[in-house]
């Protein structure tokens, strides 16, 4: 273990500290009362895409969790431990954002992996994580059955993240956060290569923004 702490995240600390939080100095010492982010986004933890960054976020005003290829899991109760689930719960129960986002993104490596057959993946965490998108899979095998990979993988991003959104309501408190307040659940793509943004529309298609 190494108590030296890295020369990039130190000189990136006191740029931060010289720079932006000198200029929001205010807005930080309002934020250290308390949160009220307006959403919840649900993005991949893919280094190249930063919701706070693509989306020109101020800080407190998203709510982000991380995974490999921005995936909701199932709605499971009991043992074991549940990241994604907790933070789910926190922000739509205590924070109640107004909105939750699941955001995927172009050239996804874990979709990738996913649509390539995960046998090959280390089968601790990854391969087991990674299998949540399989019924997606297999929705996209269907309909494109021998299609090049890049096309399979391309169109996976975006069938994995509809079933994400339907995942989000195997959860109670999703639904009746929906039924009573209004809850909404969005759907997107960020492309890294172009800076495009597409949003699930009402149709069930993607578009740019």
């Amino acid at each position: 273990m190494s108590f030296q702490p890295p020369e990039t995240l130190i000189s990136g600390y006191h740029r931060f500290k010289d720079g932006r939080f000198r200029v929001e100095r205010a807005h930080y010492a309002e934020l250290a009362d308390g949160q009220t982010p307006h959403t919840l986004v649900i993005a991949c933890s893919d280094s190249r895409v930063d919701p706070a960054a693509i989306f020109d976020a101020a800080p407190g005003e998203l709510f982000v969790v991380r995974n490999v290829a921005n995936l909701v899991p199932p709605a499971e109760e009991g043992g074991g431990l549940h990241g994604v689930s907790a933070a789910l719960e926190f922000a739509v129960k205590v924070l109640k954002v107004k909105g939750v986002l699941v955001m995927g993104h172009g050239d996804c490596g874990g979709v990738k992996a996913c649509a390539t057959g995960l046998d090959g993946l280390p089968n601790t965490y990854l391969g087991p994580w990674l299998s949540t998108m399989e019924p997606a899979r297999a929705e996209v095998s269907g309909e494109l059955g021998d299609a090049p990979l890049a096309e399979i993988a391309d169109t996976l991003e975006l069938v994995s993240i509809r079933h994400s959104l339907e995942r989000l309501k195997q959860f109670p408190f999703v639904r009746d956060a929906i039924e009573r307040r209004g809850l909404e659940l969005h759907g997107a793509r960020f492309s890294i290569h172009d800076g495009i943004l597409e949003w699930l529309g009402e149709d069930g298609a993607f578009g740019a923004v």
